[in-house]
């Protein structure tokens, strides 16, 4: 008998519900997950929410076990921590990882999730996307020892990176935002904070994580000659426009995206996407990234969540659903 589980839809950009998804029994190679924990970020979940996917990327935008199409009815989104309740011995009883939309339960192939660290709480656990995120990176552009780097956008992604490039030898790191009250997040983190205005100069790396016009702005003008600015923001249906003349070629600076969805080419050859996430998953261990954490609801109560992490209304950087008692 097929049982059934419950997840959220978005049913028209701008609303979403919860409706039954069929939890069919798991096959040899499969896994039945109990939900604990998913997140939900300020940036492309709440992008889909609007229905600000641009129509030809809706392929490059599909989620692992999405299902229905952009940009509305759609079941979205990708951190998801639970437990494996069915499916192989050497997985039964572990705490997993799985890029699996906001659902109580779910079958998936076994090689879908991955096993979440005894030292890293399942909360914590759903930043690996983000981190693994952060890592592609850094495999992009690396940092060399005694760089000066700035992260602009002190949001989930923005924060992340600056975390991780805090930890290489010798390389001073500051996070920049309009928020002052990211100013916590960065002391936390072990960085400097500075807002726009004040942001240092001649940098050898910037990374842009704001997804603003402006906030890229800033990163052109932040950067040193020959310097690079990763572009890590995704801008959905909305237009860009830079000033490319100036210190852009006199400065010989490099402008270059970076995108989870591919491994980064430096590393292409030599790591599997499992290998990204279980090394995402393995960072995890530190508590420092608790303070990415930044509110919590429950799963029934995600159609309203959502509108509200969408205006503004509900600030967070990763906003965790819980599921105990969910069914």
């Amino acid at each position: 008998m097929t049982r059934t589980a419950r997840a959220f839809w978005l049913r028209t950009p701008g609303q979403g519900e919860i409706r039954p998804a069929p939890l069919p029994a798991p096959v040899p190679g499969e896994v039945l997950v109990r939900a604990r924990y998913s997140g939900v970020s300020r940036g492309t979940e709440t992008l889909v929410f609007t229905g600000g996917v641009p129509t030809g990327q809706y392929a490059a935008m599909r989620a692992p076990f999405q299902e229905g199409d952009f940009p509305a009815p759609v079941k979205y989104g990708y951190l998801s921590v639970g437990v494996v309740e069915e499916g192989p011995e050497e997985l039964r009883g572990r705490t997993v990882f799985c890029l699996h939309p906001h659902q109580t339960a779910y079958v998936v192939p076994a090689d879908a999730v991955v096993v979440v660290p005894e030292d890293v709480p399942a909360s914590r656990a759903v930043l690996a996307g983000t981190v693994e995120t952060a890592v592609n990176a850094l495999w992009d552009a690396p940092p060399l020892v005694g760089d000066r780097i700035t992260v602009v956008g002190a949001g989930m992604v923005g924060a992340t990176v600056a975390a991780l490039a805090a930890r290489f030898p010798g390389v001073r790191v500051q996070l920049v935002d309009l928020d002052p009250a990211r100013a916590e997040v960065a002391s936390a983190l072990g960085v400097e904070f500075a807002a726009p205005a004040e942001a240092a100069g001649g940098r050898d790396l910037v990374v842009h994580a704001s997804a603003t016009s402006a906030g890229l702005r800033r990163c052109l003008e932040l950067v040193a000659p020959e310097g690079t600015v990763l572009e890590l923001s995704w801008y959905g249906d909305r237009e860009v426009t830079l000033p490319l003349g100036g210190e852009f070629h006199s400065g010989r600076l490099t402008l270059r995206s970076s995108q989870v969805g591919r491994i980064a080419p430096a590393r292409r050859g030599s790591r599997t996407y499992a290998d990204r996430l279980a090394l995402a998953l393995d960072l995890l261990a530190d508590p420092v990234f608790d303070v990415l954490l930044t509110g919590e609801s429950r799963f029934a109560d995600l159609p309203d969540v959502l509108p509200r992490l969408a205006d503004g209304r509900l600030p967070a950087l990763c906003h965790l659903i819980t599921y105990d008692g969910e069914g």
